[in-house]
């Protein structure tokens, strides 16, 4: 069977970790990495993985015809136009997620892949997590009955730097946006409405850039269902990713990972490991199993598990629940941009 030639554009951490796992599949080859600031350190870190080509430009990877599929993990500024252009050039395409800040760029990305016919798959690997795959399989299921309410927990272990925050587009956007792609994808509903409340309790910089660091986002669900989710840019404790979902005839929780099952008791209490530090950890997993599903719909030509339409869903909840968060009231998705028309 033909491999599947990939080249990746964006070799900052989340380019490696892709590289990095494209080269365990006996499907994938990775033929061309690519960095506007590639020197001597990328071009060595190249050559011990044996990916033959290092380039600065974008375009000399989309013009290499032993490529059929393009990975976006450049900055999100740059992910419309390359979209776009690797639609044109007739590549499938993996983009991180966000696919941009604004919906009406999305919204003309997605027509670019649309008249192209090219495949999508965007970068939400906590749906490929194994512990929020069986609770979705509990929900799909009818383990727990008709669902009712949908609580997500998502905490960072430290916020981020200034300089990240200034560019980030704010915490629903750069942080939330899984929670409500994870909410989607567990509910098998879309959203409705959503009301959120934040503040700045942790570090006034975020209130600098207008950004909030602790948040609480309420859902309601097409199907009647609802969502509950709360975030945090400092759980000082560790990574907190934990998920309930509650229903007519059950409960089906999934809780954090940690580094080890191993409970100490004694006189002074009972204690075990905190759970995983960072999200490169607790997600190690997934992420190797979302690039290995989209090479896997390469290959079988059938649709990739997360695709535009499911990005540029979560942007529009990110949107409301920005507006949402602004303006002190429920927002409607109505009141968001949709596609198509």
């Amino acid at each position: 069977m033909k491999k599947i030639g990939i080249g990746i554009i964006g070799m900052g951490r989340i380019g490696k970790i892709h590289a990095e796992n494209l080269l365990r599949l006996p499907g994938a080859n990775v033929v061309s990495v690519c960095d506007l600031y590639a020197g001597d350190e990328l071009r060595s870190w190249a050559a011990e993985r044996g990916i033959p080509h290092v380039t600065c430009d974008s375009a000399d990877v989309l013009a290499r015809p032993d490529v059929d599929a393009v990975f976006i993990c450049s900055p999100t500024d740059t992910h419309v136009p390359l979209i776009r252009q690797a639609a044109q050039a007739g590549k499938h395409i993996f983009c991180e997620k966000p696919v941009s800040m604004d919906v009406h760029d999305t919204i003309t990305a997605l027509e670019a892949v649309a008249r192209a016919g090219v495949k999508l798959q965007i970068g939400f690997n906590r749906r490929f997590d194994r512990n929020f795959r069986t609770v979705k399989a509990n929900i799909s299921g009818g383990t727990i009955g008709r669902l009712h309410l949908l609580k997500i927990t998502s905490r960072d272990p430290a916020p981020p730097s200034e300089a990240y925050i200034r560019s980030s587009g704010g915490m629903f956007m750069d942080m939330t946006i899984h929670d409500f792609d994870m909410a989607r994808f567990l509910a098998a509903s879309e959203v409705e409405e959503v009301y959120a409340q934040g503040g700045v309790l942790i570090d006034p910089v975020f209130g600098k850039y207008g950004d909030t660091d602790t948040a609480v986002v309420v859902l309601r669900f097409e199907n009647g269902a609802f969502g509950v989710i709360d975030n945090s840019r400092r759980a000082v404790y560790g990574y907190d990713q934990r998920v309930e979902a509650f229903g007519a005839e059950g409960c089906v929780t999934a809780d954090n990972e940690y580094p080890n099952t191993v409970r100490t008791m004694s006189a002074g209490g009972v204690f075990r490991a905190k759970p995983l530090y960072f999200f490169l950890e607790r997600y190690q997993d997934a992420y190797f199993e979302e690039v290995r599903e989209f090479v896997e719909c390469l290959a079988e030509n059938r649709p990739v598990p997360v695709d535009g339409r499911d990005g540029l869903q979560a942007e529009r909840i990110a949107l409301a629940a920005k507006m949402s968060f602004q303006q002190k009231r429920p927002v409607h998705l109505k009141e968001v941009p949709a596609w198509p028309t």
